[in-house]
C-alpha cells in the first residue's frame, strides 16, 4: 500500500496530517526560517537552498522572504530570481526553468481541496506546475495547479493563471488570457503592458 508521500507526489488523494508529511513540512519551514535569514548572495543561502529544494542549478537567487511547503518537490533551473514575499505550495512537483524570474509576491499552487466539505477534512491531492525557461511572471501573479507556461513568456502582474500559456506569447488578467505574442522586436522592459 502506498504511504501518504507517495499518494501524494503521484497527485492521489492524500491525508496532509500524516505525520511523515507534517514532518516534512516543520523541516521546510525551519529551512525557510534559515534561508529568510539571509541576503540572497551570501554563501549560506546556498548551502540552505541546497538542503531545502529538490534541485537549484547555479546563480539561483531568491529575495527573502520565501515561504514553501517541502521544497523537495522544487526544481530550479540556472539563474532563476524569486524576489520578495514568493510562495510555492509544491505538494506536486513545480518546475521552473533557466533564466526564469519571478516578480515579488507571485504564488505558484499545486494543491487541490476536494469540493465536498467531508471529503476536504479528510484529503487533499495535486497537480504538478511547469514553468519555462526565460519565463517572466509579474509581481503578485498567482499559477494554479497543474499550469504549464511556455518557454519566453511574460505573465502580467496580478494575472490569475488558470490555464496553460503557451511560450512566446504576453498573457495577462482574471483569468489570464493570451493578448499577443512576443517577438524579437519586443524591446526589455515594462514596454509588454497591454
Amino acid at each position: 500500500m502506498p504511504s501518504e508521500r507517495e499518494k501524494m507526489l503521484a497527485g492521489q488523494p492524500y491525508r496532509a496530517m500524516d505525520p511523515e508529511l507534517v514532518a516534512a513540512r516543520e523541516r521546510a519551514r525551519a529551512l525557510c526560517a534559515r534561508l529568510n535569514a539571509t541576503a540572497p548572495d551570501h554563501p549560506r543561502q546556498r548551502a540552505v537552498l541546497d538542503q531545502l529544494l529538490g534541485a537549484a542549478g547555479a546563480r539561483v537567487a531568491i529575495t527573502p522572504p520565501f515561504h514553501c511547503d517541502y521544497g523537495t518537490q522544487i526544481e530550479l533551473g540556472d539563474d532563476v530570481f524569486l524576489n520578495f514575499n514568493c510562495v510555492l505550495l509544491d505538494v506536486c512537483r513545480i518546475a521552473i526553468g533557466a533564466h526564469t524570474l519571478l516578480g515579488p509576491a507571485v504564488q505558484v499552487y499545486t494543491p487541490l481541496h476536494p469540493m465536498d466539505a467531508r471529503q476536504r477534512r479528510e484529503q487533499e491531492s495535486g497537480r504538478p506546475v511547469t514553468i519555462g525557461s526565460d519565463v517572466w511572471i509579474g509581481g503578485g501573479a498567482i499559477v494554479l495547479p497543474g499550469v504549464t507556461i511556455g518557454d519566453r513568456a511574460v505573465i502580467g502582474a496580478g494575472s490569475v493563471v488558470t490555464r496553460d500559456v503557451p511560450a512566446d506569447v504576453f498573457a495577462a488578467g482574471n483569468p489570464c488570457r493570451v493578448l499577443r505574442p512576443l517577438g524579437p522586436q519586443d524591446p526589455a522592459g515594462l514596454s509588454n503592458r497591454p
